[in-house]
């Protein structure tokens, strides 16, 4: 066990972390650990003892600052004059509201945070070589304060060496009102205006609990010619329209829209984008069209379709990605399935080259011979991920819910999949008949992985289903049912 700091002498803080270093080499240690010799520091420095560690070379200091959150690097620099201006030298910062633990009010944590972004600012214009490769800010969307940080990073950004700067925006109050959500999403426009070459300059954001009009995002990344990622969360437009995003000449290589609520997002011209994450409270079904997005190959979706809703043909509606598709998740949300299995002779190309699937929450009542659709559309699957669930806490849980019958073609073979997963697994004969399946259809499988547990935010977890326990007599019974009549060895592992 460690020892408290109230026992440790000098020779022990530098033993353990010189022993540290030297076992880490990459100097990826522990913060806690980093946080408790700071705290010796403090003591040996009342004790007038020696620190060892502050003798190290400063590019190995400026190494262990960076593990540091921006409270414990103020309290490092007033160490001794060794660490005093270190702070000020680090290449990669950042100064994040959420990591204080005190009980003051957001405007009150958002004064020193007003500090901190104008000492960073005058530490740039008055040191040439100071160089900030990364800066990201998390912070409150006040407007008395948005002036200052809105300064400070357009002296920081105007140096043009700053290769990476994030925002990371939350509002100024908790479970913000429709009318507040609105407010908000107009004082960030207003502050994008105000400050057009911060925005010009941003490579992320992510913005939480706002609402827009129908223009704002697209002037919004218009307005950010560097910008690469962009998250919403729990966003919504005002209206409820459609959101168009036409930006030919962006940057953008990941979008997601976490709990965003609109009637539909249309991608209609987005040349760089490489990811799409979407889980949104959309009125349409599908819940995005694709436009102009040929760099597009990772893509998450997820819906709460309801019954009444058509389903729709997956290659149709994901017509415009080109054929370099190689990451494909879809949750279903232990709702109605929202995708309609194609006949082989309508499929598309653009499954050519698709590598994982996954399909996530199907509520555990619907057969599951109809996932084998995506084996024989994406012949070069090698990983396949499915989860059953029902969540007993979700109110929408008790909605109507279509099941869907579809065959797989007699003679199909895939050869490629190695990898299954399924989490939600019992042992009710239409589940194992379903494994079975799998393996009798995909010849060069090479393991299963099948689990009882369904991790769910909503109903805490493992709900479903908890009655199949799994003893090392369950796990052999199961595994001769699976394997009964097969000659190929397929690892199986039951958790």
């Amino acid at each position: 066990m460690m020892e408290s700091p109230a026992n440790i002498n000098s020779s022990t803080v530098s033993l353990l972390l010189v022993q540290s270093l030297v076992v880490s080499r990459f100097l990826l240690i522990s913060p806690i650990l980093w946080q408790h010799y700071f705290h010796c520091c403090f003591i040996l420095q009342s004790q007038d003892e020696e620190d060892r560690i502050s003798a190290l070379p400063t590019d190995v200091l400026l190494k262990i600052l960076e593990h540091l959150d921006l409270c414990m690097l103020v309290r490092t620099s007033v160490l001794s004059t060794r660490w005093r201006h270190l702070p000020h030298q680090l290449p990669c910062l950042d100064i994040n509201v959420t990591c204080s633990h005190s009980t003051a009010s957001r405007r009150q944590i958002m004064g020193p945070y007003k500090s901190a972004t104008r000492l960073i600012s005058h530490a740039c214009n008055c040191t040439r070589d100071l160089v900030i490769n990364r800066l990201r800010l998390v912070f409150y969307l006040l407007v008395p304060w948005l002036c200052s940080i809105g300064c400070a990073v357009d002296d920081i950004a105007s140096s043009g060496k700053t290769k990476c700067l994030e925002f990371v925006i939350f509002p100024s109050c908790d479970r913000p009102s429709k009318p507040q959500l609105a407010e908000f999403g107009q004082q960030l426009m207003s502050f994008s205006r105000t400050y057009p070459i911060t925005f010009e300059w941003l490579t992320g954001l992510t913005l939480n609990s706002l609402a827009f009009g129908d223009s704002d995002i697209p002037s919004l990344i218009n307005a950010s010619h560097r910008l690469e990622r962009l998250s919403f969360r729990f966003c919504n437009l005002v209206k409820y329209s459609v959101l168009k995003i036409d930006a030919p000449c962006s940057r953008l290589h990941t979008l997601e829209f976490i709990g965003f609520r609109c009637a539909r997002i249309e991608l209609i011209s987005v040349p760089e984008l490489r990811r799409l994450e979407c889980h949104s409270c959309l009125k349409e079904n599908p819940p995005v069209r694709f436009g102009y997005v040929p760099q597009l190959h990772d893509v998450v979706l997820a819906s709460r379709a309801k019954a009444w809703q058509t389903p729709v043909a997956l290659g149709e509606f994901m017509s415009g990605i080109a054929s370099n598709l190689s990451i494909l998740c879809l949750n279903f949300s232990c709702q109605t399935i929202w995708v309609r299995p194609e006949h082989p002779g309508q499929r598309t190309p653009i499954f050519s080259n698709l590598r994982d699937v996954c399909f996530y929450n199907i509520f555990v009542e619907c057969d599951l011979n109809w996932t084998l659709f995506i084996l024989e559309a994406a012949p070069s699957l090698q990983k396949f991920h499915l989860s059953r669930h029902s969540c007993v806490n979700g109110s929408e849980d008790t909605d109507e819910k279509t099941n869907v019958v579809w065959e797989p073609s007699k003679n199909f073979k895939h050869s490629n999949l190695k990898l299954m997963v399924m989490n939600g697994f019992n042992g009710e004969k239409k589940v194992m008949d379903y494994v079975r399946l799998v393996m009798e259809r995909a010849v060069g499988l090479k393991r299963i992985e099948l689990s009882n547990k369904h991790m769910c935010v909503k109903c805490n977890a493992l709900e479903y289903p908890r009655k199949f326990l799994v003893d090392d007599a369950t796990k052999h019974r199961v595994n001769e049912l699976l394997t009964h009549g097969f000659s190929s060895a397929v690892e199986i592992i039951i958790d």
